[in-house]
């Protein structure tokens, strides 16, 4: 059974200014997404689903089926407030979905195999994709428990642009996580200190830090766990309207209660992506270094 990869490319680009998911990069129009499906199919997974919102799912839907065509099966689920487990609910004045985590949960009914996550903006590269297929297909064929993350170091994933937002691994002599957290706004300072706001304080972090990019390798039973705790949240944080139910806050729980391991697979992959517009001529130029060495074709799809 071949796995599945799950794009998250259902944020709406705030700090970007626009839908990045469908700006172009490559030298024909090529978006990130692109590029990722590309190594995506030639690692081996042999069905894509788009986690996208409603409003612009018919333009993605037709961009992307245009573009691919049968090189790979593809699914289209739009991720939407109101879509929360029966018998749950929320503060009606809230505007936006609950998250990454939640982002995932809303496939539940077309994803039943070993399957990997990203985000649309990000650049894994393709040995990542290698590893995580490799990963994905070894605990299939050996009916293994186990979930994997990719990880990076947090100095080759920061944006020059302004803050970001980074799930920080730490890992045990086995090679398993042992506890990830989500930091949000982390930016380096002109001294070159690392920080992220922490209450009233700042807490650094160090610049060889493994982080999670959101590049993950679940089984099917991501998404009975995901149940059991998206009720909980919605139960504690579901009336404010800025909570945000996180990948990371679901995988620090089940390891925190021993309900599984997490391997932490590192790459040599470069890592890139895109947060702000400032990003994009940096992102253009690492792709064009890509094509010149010969890693893409000029043409991706021809």
């Amino acid at each position: 059974m071949k796995p599945t990869l799950l794009i998250l490319a259902a944020g709406m680009g705030s700090r970007y200014g626009k839908l990045k998911q469908m700006d172009a990069f490559g030298p024909n129009g090529e978006t990130i997404i692109d590029y990722s499906l590309y190594d995506a199919i030639n690692a081996g997974f042999g069905k894509v689903v788009f986690i996208v919102r409603d409003f612009f799912r018919q333009e993605f839907e037709t961009y992307f089926r245009g573009k691919l065509g049968d090189k790979i099966q593809m699914e289209f689920i739009s991720q939407e407030l109101a879509n929360i487990p029966e018998g749950s609910s929320y503060n009606t004045l809230r505007e936006k979905p609950w998250g990454t985590a939640h982002a995932i949960w809303v496939a539940k009914n077309v994803i039943h195999e070993p399957f990997g996550v990203i985000n649309a903006d990000d650049y894994y590269g393709v040995e990542s994709f290698r590893q995580l297929a490799e990963f994905l297909s070894e605990s299939y064929k050996n009916n293994s428990p186990d979930y994997a993350v990719i990880a990076y170091y947090l100095r080759n994933t920061l944006s020059d642009h302004g803050t970001v937002n980074r799930g920080v691994c730490q890992v045990n002599r086995d090679g398993d996580l042992i506890d990830v957290q989500e930091c949000v706004k982390i930016r380096r300072d002109e001294n070159g200190v690392i920080s992220y706001p922490d209450g009233d304080d700042h807490s650094t972090l160090d610049e060889n830090s493994l982080v999670s990019m959101n590049m993950w390798g679940f089984l099917p039973s991501y998404f009975t766990f995901c149940d059991q705790l998206f009720r909980e949240f919605l139960g504690t944080e579901g009336e404010k309207l800025t909570s945000e139910f996180y990948i990371p806050t679901l995988i620090d729980k089940l390891i925190k209660d021993n309900t599984l391991k997490v391997k932490v697979i590192d790459t040599e992959s470069d890592w890139f992506g895109v947060t702000y517009q400032e990003d994009k001529p940096f992102v253009m130029d690492k792709i064009t270094q890509l094509i010149e060495s010969g890693v893409y074709p000029h043409n991706l799809w021809s």
